[in-house]
């Protein structure tokens, strides 16, 4: 089977520096480096270093849980050869060879049955139905139907729930219907937003960084500057301008909300998908696995006049049972005993309990299986049964007749139990139980029965009908299953997850549009979102086939309204999510099937299921819920915008310093000052004072932002652009102030002020940047630990640069006296006070 090639370290590594702000400072760090300026050019590529180690760790770490989650199990497949039976691996067949199928096995190939005995196939992998489908050994001729829809083939990944048989494979490994599907995943390319904004930011960048250089070169060249040291102060410049901090952040702030999220039991496989999670618009949600547990349950009992309600979790044998509301013993009510019998002699399949999870299972078909668990409910055992009334016959279901029966001892007569779909066994029957006996079934109560078939499938409920009949005959016969007493139904539902309903609220109180895609019909699938909450009065449900009438703008017109997308194929599923990426929606998608795998890899972020996902369906997922928990996205939708805001905040952090630094510089070119501040302070600023302050300020922790509505902004939106004028015309302005008064007297104690009136306004500039509203002396200062510590340790390396003989000499500094000192720090309160005043009018606005 194809599959995404897995990265070594190495190439994870290299993929680090797959981004423009990289390339930049790449350049940067080189040429300071053919300069011989070794220290500063360390200083950068330090940096970048650091950048890709995290971001390898991370993403490392990632790949090697993922690889753990698979399960390399080797298939295996018993095959004719040389007239005998004989196991190989699955690896080892080839087309025309004959495989024999069993109950509980998996279907090793494609391939077309030339035998089945009741062969009944769960295809829920690739369909998304979670009822199993029967499968017959005839020649379908030329009929034009879907590949899935052809009832005599096969497919590889799937099991036979029930039944044997015996196949030609038709197709192995890529040539499979599933290869098909997994050679197409890896075609498949996406791009997560995020990784755009940064590329859009980048080539912004730039422009300025040209812009600005050519501004100080030709100020270099007529001003009679030498050359190195107008390439210096180029470099000095560039590396301002570029935020060379924010990679490593950027790398710092994902990998937390990736740890946060692992607590979670939520693996990140890539770290920008953390941040995408609180992009999203529309999720779409796969029903079977996702939305429903993919458990077959009895959940009413419809018998004459009175319907029961059987409560329980999953497969687990316990649960209540109610009437009008109320709990009930089913001891005392004959009817249900009567029903509950007939599913017990009916429902020929094993009921397992798995110890070391702790949860029950089923073996055999499903629908058998929920007969089961309703039997048990209500306190029938099969094989105590089968001792009371030994089975004298059977008549398997076949996929002809749709009836399943069997024939037991029952003292002077013997009792038939017979299940089919409800118009068969209303067909079928003349007579209707009754407490005070049976009666005949009139065409009035007929029509009555027909409505509330439709009654139950409206609520998403699969109908099964029930019958019986006493006879003297030891024999069952096709022929002879009529005249019966028709007992009731049996309304079986896949149930909900039971975090579901609450995940589904939480996501849609986020501003997020929930969609459910599925293979079921239109009526299951309407009542099945009804019941979580996805679909709602006015909505619209689109099927398949109105799906293929549909160019892709036709259907971006009208996706808005759409709730349920019922009946569809993989590629349906790639149409939905490129028509919503066409009408500029980010989009994710969850599933755990192989028909969810082509959609998972082009949605802007792919959630898979890390229990019942196929490998397949895991390979495509950029996310996985280990523990299949639904309500885990709303979390991780939460994380995102967190670490989204996380990240603007430090880009007005880091953007503003270098934008009043670059004001400074231009500012003295502008007024014909000298360079206030050299190329190597710069550097300081940049790589130590910002470096440890834009680290911290990503630390912030995380905003309530409640159940309003969310809207995400551009990475650098208009008040961003306000908030980063005004301070850094408050650093360029004090700056260029004490600069001027001071460096045609001493051009070292003038040096010397700017930087440290920078680094001061840096300081108070990083507080500021803490919240949009928020003044500064509302919020709690130790609530952000490691900005406390951040400015401790920037203080005190600022001292060190100041007073430092070593650290003078490296930075052309001189000592600063205690006046200088206060000065410095009341005219750096400056950039406090305008964004206060900003805040304040900004309150004042929403009050």
């Amino acid at each position: 089977m194809p599959e995404a090639k897995k990265q070594s370290y190495f190439l994870i590594f290299l993929h680090q520096f797959k981004s423009p702000l990289i390339y930049i400072l790449l350049v940067a760090g080189l040429i300071v480096f053919l300069m011989r300026e070794f220290t500063d050019a360390v200083v950068i590529f330090f940096v970048l270093f650091f950048n890709a180690i995290v971001g390898t760790v991370q993403e490392g770490k990632a790949q090697n849980t993922f690889l753990a989650l698979k399960k390399f199990i080797k298939g295996k497949a018993v095959v004719m050869r040389d007239g005998n039976e004989t196991i190989v691996s699955d690896r080892e067949l080839v087309s025309g060879d004959v495989i024999i199928l069993r109950e509980g096995d998996k279907v090793p190939a494609d391939a077309r049955l030339i035998e089945s005995n009741s062969l009944e196939i769960n295809e829920s992998a690739l369909t998304g139905e979670s009822v199993p489908k029967f499968k017959v050994a005839k020649d379908i001729g030329r009929q034009k139907t879907s590949v899935l829809n052809q009832d005599n083939i096969i497919f590889k990944g799937t099991t036979i729930v029930s039944g044997n048989g015996r196949a030609i494979v038709t197709a192995t490994g890529e040539e499979t219907f599933l290869g098909e599907i997994a050679r197409e995943t890896l075609t498949v390319d996406s791009e997560f937003p995020l990784k755009n904004d940064i590329r859009k930011l980048s080539f912004l960048v730039i422009i300025f960084v040209v812009f600005v250089s050519i501004v100080i070169l030709m100020h270099g060249i007529f001003g009679g500057y030498s050359l190195k040291e107008t390439f210096k102060t180029i470099i000095a410049i560039a590396v301002s301008i570029i935020p060379e901090g924010l990679p490593i952040v950027m790398t710092l702030v994902l990998a937390g909300g990736v740890w946060r999220m692992g607590k979670k039991n939520v693996l990140v496989k890539k770290l920008q998908a953390v941040e995408v999670l609180g992009e999203i618009k529309v999720l779409a949600v796969d029903k079977t696995g996702t939305v429903t547990r993919n458990e077959l349950i009895i959940e009413e009992v419809c018998i004459g006049r009175s319907v029961f309600q059987i409560a329980g979790s999953g497969y687990d044998p316990h649960g209540e049972v109610f009437l009008e509301g109320k709990i009930i013993d089913p001891l005392n009510h004959e009817e249900l005993l009567m029903a509950a019998r007939i599913a017990s002699l009916s429902g020929n399949a094993s009921l397992i309990f798995e110890k070391r999870k702790k949860v029950w299972k089923i073996s055999g078909d499903p629908t058998e299986g929920a007969m089961t668990v309703l039997s048990q409910k209500i306190g029938f055992h099969r094989d105590e049964l089968m001792t009371e009334m030994p089975l004298i016959d059977e008549l398997p279901f076949d996929y002809e007749t749709k009836i399943h029966a069997s024939l037991h001892i029952a003292g002077k007569e013997n009792f038939m139990a017979v299940t089919s779909s409800p118009e068969i066994i209303l067909k079928l029957s003349e007579k209707e139980w009754t407490s005070s006996g049976s009666k005949k079934i009139t065409k009035k109560r007929r029509e009555e029965l027909r409505e509330k078939i439709l009654l139950m499938s409206e609520r998403g409920l699969r109908v099964i009908g029930f019958a019986y009949r006493y006879t003297q005959t030891d024999v069952v016969d096709k022929k002879e299953i009529s005249k019966l007493t028709f007992g009731g139904f049996f309304g079986i539902k896949d149930t909900l997850r039971a975090e579901v309903r609450k995940a589904v609220a939480q996501v849609e109180d986020s501003g997020i549009k929930v969609v459910m895609i599925t293979g079921d019909h239109k009526i299951t699938a309407r009542a099945i979102a009804q019941e979580a909450g996805i679909y709602k009065q006015g909505d619209r449900i689109l099927d398949g086939e109105e799906l293929d009438n549909l160019n892709e703008e036709e259907l971006a017109e009208i996706i808005e309204k759409v709730s349920v997308f019922a009946r569809v194929t993989p590629r349906h599923k790639l149409k939905i999510i490129k028509a919503y990426q066409f009408s500029g929606q980010v989009i994710a998608m969850t599933g755990d099937g192989v028909n969810d795998a082509l959609s998972l890899t082009a949605a802007d972020i792919g959630i898979g299921m890390g229990k019942i996902g196929t490998e397949v369906a895991k390979e495509a997922a950029d996310i996985l819920l280990l523990d299949d928990n639904f309500g885990s996205i709303s979390y991780g939708v939460e994380e995102g915008r967190n670490i989204f805001i996380s990240i603007k905040k430090v880009i007005l952090y880091l953007f503003s310093t270098s934008l009043g630094e670059v004001m400074v510089l231009l500012g003295a070119i502008a007024l014909g000052f000298p360079l206030p501040i050299l190329a190597v302070q710069i550097l300081w600023l940049n790589l130590v004072t910002d470096g440890f302050l834009d680290v911290a300020l990503a630390m912030e922790p995380k905003e309530e932002l409640g159940n309003t509505a969310y809207k995400k902004t551009a990475i650098i939106d208009k008040l961003m652009l306000k908030r980063m004028f005004l301070m850094a015309i408050s650093m360029g302005v004090g700056t260029l102030y004490f600069f001027s008064r001071i460096y045609e007297v001493d051009i070292a104690k003038a040096w010397t002020v700017s930087l440290t009136m920078l680094a001061v306004f840096q300081w108070f500039n990083a507080w500021n940047c803490r919240h949009e509203t928020k003044s500064i002396f509302q919020m709690n200062p130790f609530s952000n630990k490691f900005l406390v510590g951040a400015t401790a340790i920037v203080v005190s390396l600022q001292f060190l640069a100041v007073y430092n003989p070593f650290m003078q000499k490296i930075l052309r500094t001189v000592p600063l006296t205690v006046k200088e000192w206060l000065i410095i720090f009341a005219w750096a309160l400056l950039i406090i006070f305008v964004e206060e005043i900003r805040k304040v009018k900004v309150r004042a606005k929403k009050i």
